[in-house]
């Protein structure tokens, strides 16, 4: 068994990078492409250094990758504590909402009977707001 590991020096760490480490640039850091811990370069479309493991730092340089904190679903969601359901129906309603103003702005009545008909869409947009805010609430978390 000896004669199997003669070679083996104990001082030597035992497993070995698939890739040499090479010196690291300011060029390279800054673009992301090298392991901060090992200087390893990443793989194509790596999370994490496939020879230490350190995670990559994804942070994009170009504000328009990005989308807004208040913009993301997921985060407005959890920030007002409602359920998918529930933000969805508010947005539902918001829009029945403005629908129901845009609807006396972009139609004109001439006659009376234009102005009825202008009130009944409206109305008809109203309650179906009121629809989507009642079925907010009721789906809202307790």
């Amino acid at each position: 068994m000896s004669q199997l590991a003669s070679n083996y020096d104990d001082r030597q760490e035992f497993w070995k990078p698939a890739v040499p480490v090479r010196e690291k640039s300011v060029l390279s850091e800054s673009t992301g492409q090298v392991c901060s811990q090992c200087g390893a370069d990443f793989l194509v479309g790596s999370r994490f250094c496939h020879v230490c493991g350190a995670g990559r730092n994804t942070h994009p340089t170009s504000p328009r990758g990005r989308i807004p904190a208040w913009l993301d679903f997921a985060s407005l969601r959890d920030s007002l504590g409602q359920s998918t359901g529930s933000l969805v129906a508010l947005f539902l309603g918001a829009a029945c909402i403005v629908a129901a103003v845009l609807t006396g702005f972009l139609y004109t009545a001439t006659t009376v009977l234009d102005w009825q008909a202008v009130q009944v869409w409206r109305i008809e947009w109203l309650l179906a707001a009121l629809a989507m805010f009642a079925a907010g609430i009721l789906l809202k978390q307790k």
